[in-house]
């Protein structure tokens, strides 16, 4: 996660386990960047995303609150699961959230809120 200074070390431990309840959940890999974006703010997070281990199977959360930017980027494999417009669905909380100035409880109900829609589809193992 970047820019920490945005984040008390409680706001982190919250949020990284957020993430370890999400990825075992939903089975994909759940990443965040918090802070500055240079350029085109979708650009930006597809170059980030791209970067992931196994990018087919993450789910990519950036959020610049300076700029007021937030963007979602899912791999392949998570988008057979977790259709735009589900995606569109929670970011649309998230920017609720993220309005009355609660940017933690923001990407910690967007993260909770992905993996149970994404969920929904598990395959039966």
């Amino acid at each position: 996660m970047a820019a920490g200074e945005l984040f008390s070390d409680d706001d982190r431990r919250q949020i990284d386990t957020t993430i370890r309840t999400a990825e075992q959940l939903s089975r994909f890999e759940f990443s965040t960047y918090v802070g500055s974006v240079a350029g085109d703010p979708r650009s930006f997070a597809t170059q980030l995303h791209n970067t992931l281990v196994v990018p087919q199977k993450s789910l990519l959360i950036m959020v610049d609150p300076q700029q007021r930017v937030l963007e979602v980027v899912t791999g392949r494999k998570v988008r057979e699961r977790l259709p735009d417009a589900d995606v569109l669905a929670v970011v649309a909380v998230m920017q609720g959230e993220f309005a009355e100035g609660d940017l933690v409880g923001g990407i910690v109900r967007g993260i909770s809120k992905l993996a149970e829609m994404s969920r929904r589809s598990l395959p039966s193992s």
